[in-house]
């Protein structure tokens, strides 16, 4: 397991006067976190916000991260100065031999860095990670965070029922679970998902103005985008969760030759996706940037923005999308209901439905004056709901 970047050392843990006569500091929390994808997805970026906001002085943090993914959340945290050690056995997908030593590999992490919390930020990891710190003493508390249940993605049912038993068998093995939208929190109680201590609903924060917004002719000239023409846009990994076929079914049904269709991002799903815009003759309206670092620096190249996923938790996305004072549509899945005021801050569509996609693009294509208010309106709520000092509080206490 490579380590990168410089750890902080302890502070001592001697309680009484010290030498000067002073009393010595109070010893750093030490915080582990555990999460399967090195890439820039929704978890990733609220550990890079978590981080950010904490007192340095205050803790000692190590990331452990498995190789599935580009490595651009890897780089992330060798940028903050924050030890990233890879797992080289923690994969995405179930596979008995790999899981078994990604369990010995986490609990060596454990018993190396001997964390006051383990911090468990993914499906996967949740699982493996708790199973593996039943085998250490002294045990860390343990802290699952999950984004959105794994068992809500577009699967066949027998998987989704696999992880819904893994979650229910390993709920004894945390202290503590935390959700980010209600759905996720009803059905943790309906399923019978119970942590030793508490099952809490943080929902996710973000500081708009800590964002470095491109304005929208430089966004629009690094993306190969028209100045002159309408753009709806997303950001999104290419994943089936994200729907993105339904966004391509919506630019099809327009077929409006003032409207440009962007989706900047990546992954698994592209030529599938490329085959399908081919397919429907779309090579000249639907155009896949690809991956672009710090993506929401880009959002103000788009008039508006569309969410489309199946399934979500609680979108980071929709929250820079709003800070960046764009209206959005998006998909009634997740945490999105408690996210938009539908007809307010945005507009709400039902899942696999591209009409409906399509009818709204429409409504703020045609009217500036609803888009604009819609946007003002989003910012405030990102400002005033959904703020991530609030968040880091609540979070805080439970470590």
């Amino acid at each position: 397991m490579p380590e990168h970047g410089n750890k902080n050392s302890n502070y001592p843990l001697g309680v009484g006067v010290n030498a000067f006569g002073g009393t010595p500091p109070v010893p750093k929390k030490r915080v582990l976190f555990v999460i399967t994808q090195s890439e820039l997805g929704g978890a990733q970026q609220f550990i890079l916000q978590f981080i950010k906001q904490l007192e340095k002085d205050a803790y000692d943090i190590t990331v452990a991260v498995g190789t599935d993914g580009d490595g651009s959340f890897t780089h992330a945290l060798i940028d903050l100065g924050i030890p990233a050690l890879t797992l080289s056995s923690l994969k995405r997908n179930v596979s008995p031999f790999s899981d078994l030593r990604a369990i010995d590999q986490i609990k060596k992490c454990i018993q190396k860095f001997k964390p006051d919390t383990l911090f468990l930020a993914s499906s996967k990891a949740g699982f493996i990670g708790a199973l593996a710190s039943k085998f250490c003493h002294p045990r860390p508390k343990v802290v699952y965070r999950i984004g959105g249940w794994t068992f809500n993605d577009p699967w066949p049912v027998w998987k989704k029922r696999l992880w819904q038993t893994l979650e229910k068998i390993s709920a004894p093995w945390k202290d503590v679970i935390i959700v980010n939208n209600a759905r996720d929190l009803d059905q943790a109680k309906e399923i019978g998902i119970k942590p030793r201590q508490s099952l809490v609903l943080i929902h996710n924060g973000l500081d708009p103005y800590k964002i470095n917004f491109l304005e929208k002719d430089e966004a629009r000239s690094k993306l190969g985008l028209p100045l002159s023409k309408k753009i709806v846009g997303t950001i999104a990994n290419f994943y089936p969760a994200k729907g993105l076929e339904y966004l391509i079914g919506a630019a099809q049904i327009m077929g409006r030759e003032d409207v440009i269709w962007c989706i900047i991002g990546d992954g698994e799903g592209r030529t599938g996706l490329k085959k399908l815009i081919q397919s429907k003759g779309l090579d000249e309206k639907v155009i896949l940037t690809g991956h672009r670092e710090q993506a929401a620096r880009y959002l103000k190249a788009f008039d508006l923005f569309v969410l489309p996923s199946v399934k979500e938790g609680f979108p980071w996305a929709i929250l820079e999308a709003m800070a960046a004072k764009l209206p959005v549509i998006a998909t009634r899945v997740g945490a999105i209901p408690e996210i938009i005021e539908d007809g307010v801050s945005g507009y709400i569509v039902e899942p696999r439905n591209p009409g409906q996609i399509s009818e709204k693009v429409i409504v703020l294509i045609d009217n500036n004056s609803r888009a604009q208010e819609m946007g003002i309106q989003a910012h405030q709520r990102v400002l005033f709901a959904f703020n991530i000092e609030t968040t880091i509080k609540q979070i805080e206490k439970l470590l």
